[in-house]
């Protein structure tokens, strides 16, 4: 069975801790692909207006030309009326019927599922893959008990071949969609920050984002 894992967010921009996330989570979950999706606009930012769709796809396919395991999806920017995570989900899980689904998500979007259309299903629908960040708190309180009870807890004692055997032990154990909590990536960088410092023209941000990324944002003149 093909094990592919769906990475949905604006990246805006894509940076080093993105790419970090995918390499780390193809080892870790012995996956075959990781997908970005970057969404047209996210529901939950609707009070920000995310760089054009173009852009932002355009930087994750030059950032990821050269790794064959690694692609990028338009099935949000597509059908930009359909923005939820849900809906995108589903969209998977019948387009791709004989597949093991990961849907990766970050510990600020863990922290706020609970505002989500439909949360409880986003996080029952497919496996899901929670990537801590440094000095950064998981709570599991503001979810059910029945969601807590899906929760394989793989940080720090877990090394990555460790994480697969426990992982594929918890398969046999429970048949049922799991949520995975990682601290495989130990790497903090912000997108906003990264916007932040281009616009007030600070050169300290090209280190944060692939050289090519750094390239298409300074032709283009995108955050200033």
């Amino acid at each position: 069975m093909k094990r592919i894992a769906f990475y949905g967010g604006s990246f805006d921009p894509l940076h080093n801790g993105h790419l970090t996330i995918a390499n780390a989570l193809l080892d870790v979950f012995a996956l075959d692909e990781f997908v970005f999706i970057p969404a047209f606009h996210a529901p939950h930012k609707k009070d920000k207006k995310p760089t054009s769709a173009f852009h932002r796809f355009a930087m994750l396919a030059i950032a990821t030309s050269d790794e064959p395991q690694i692609k990028v999806s338009k099935m949000e920017l597509d059908v930009p009326e359909r923005p939820y995570s849900v809906e995108t989900l589903e969209r998977l899980k019948t387009e791709l019927p004989g597949a093991e689904i990961f849907f990766v998500m970050g510990a600020d979007s863990w922290a706020d599922i609970t505002t989500w259309r439909e949360w409880e299903k986003v996080l029952t629908l497919v496996n899901i893959i929670v990537v801590t960040r440094p000095d950064y708190e998981i709570g599991f309180a503001h979810v059910t008990d029945e969601i807590r009870e899906r929760v394989v807890d793989l940080r720090k004692e877990f090394p990555a071949k460790t994480q697969r055997r426990e992982e594929n032990k918890s398969e046999i154990q429970n048949p049922k969609s799991k949520i995975y909590i990682t601290d495989a990536v130990q790497i903090d960088v912000s997108a906003t920050e990264i916007r932040q410092e281009i616009k007030e023209n600070k050169r300290d941000w090209r280190q944060d984002v692939p050289p090519s990324v750094a390239k298409y944002i300074e032709k283009y003149a995108l955050y200033t």
